[in-house]
């Protein structure tokens, strides 16, 4: 059955990846990214090769209205909404907690999880039976170090991944009777740019050897989790938290 699926921060790297993988279910996917244009566009062009439909958006996550203005441009190309990919985030450079600035501790909390939470809720809103929705799934994306806490590293990014964590618990509880499952995806070490933007574009093949699969995962190999989760194949499977970390 074709699906509409929203997923946020769809332009590159893991959001991307579940972009393409829907279209090439002949899935109708819209997907926002915040600034780089061509990444978009060439995401878009990728997943109407792969046999589906795909529009991008530019739109801040972190901005009550532009998630809100997301969501009315999916009903409105696509109809009801069948599954949404809670993408969107970012990281800051390496850091011990003692230095961190609050501009920044309070821009990635902004972004990973009031962005997050608005995503949720305008899901929830579209989606729930009681509110003429069909139901569908919501994929949340964690990361291990929600469980491994990035010491001297990234705190604020690992405890704003936490915080996916809850809300996946908590809404699969809450929107199981709406007819939405709630999941969430823990990626390990996985080969996208988000490693340069927090400073250290090689971490993942560096720390490879700790992996007891000795080797860092792709975006792909995360997408395919996410798009399991969002198909009919997983339809018993709620409030589950999925680690796709090679054993890590």
């Amino acid at each position: 059955m074709s699906k509409a699926i929203v997923v946020t921060g769809g332009a590159r790297g893991i959001g991307a990846a579940a972009v393409r993988l829907s279209a090439r279910r002949g899935w109708s996917v819209i997907f926002s990214y915040r600034n780089d244009d061509a990444a978009a566009e060439k995401t878009t062009a990728e997943a109407e090769a792969g046999g589906g439909k795909a529009i991008a958006v530019k739109s801040d996550s972190s901005r009550e209205d532009e998630v809100i203005a997301l969501f009315d441009q999916a009903i409105e190309a696509f109809g009801p909404i069948d599954g949404v990919v809670n993408n969107a985030g970012i990281l800051s450079p390496m850091s011990p907690i003692a230095d961190m600035t609050a501009d920044r501790m309070r821009h990635i909390f902004d972004v990973n999880i009031l962005g997050s939470y608005f995503t949720a809720r305008e899901a929830a809103r579209r989606m729930s039976t009681s509110r003429g929705g069909r139901g569908g799934s919501i994929v949340n994306l964690s990361s291990a170090a929600a469980k491994l806490g990035a010491p001297n590293q990234h705190v604020d990014y690992a405890g704003s991944k936490g915080a996916m964590e809850s809300m996946t618990i908590g809404l699969c509880k809450e929107l199981g009777p709406e007819g939405i499952r709630v999941n969430a995806i823990r990626p390990g070490l996985i080969l996208t740019d988000m490693h340069a933007s927090g400073g250290d574009p090689g971490r993942a093949e560096r720390l490879a050897a700790n992996v007891p699969m000795q080797r860092p995962g792709t975006a792909d190999e995360v997408g395919e989790a996410i798009v399991w989760l969002l198909s009919d194949s997983a339809s018993y499977v709620s409030g589950a938290i999925l680690d796709v970390t090679g054993g890590r």
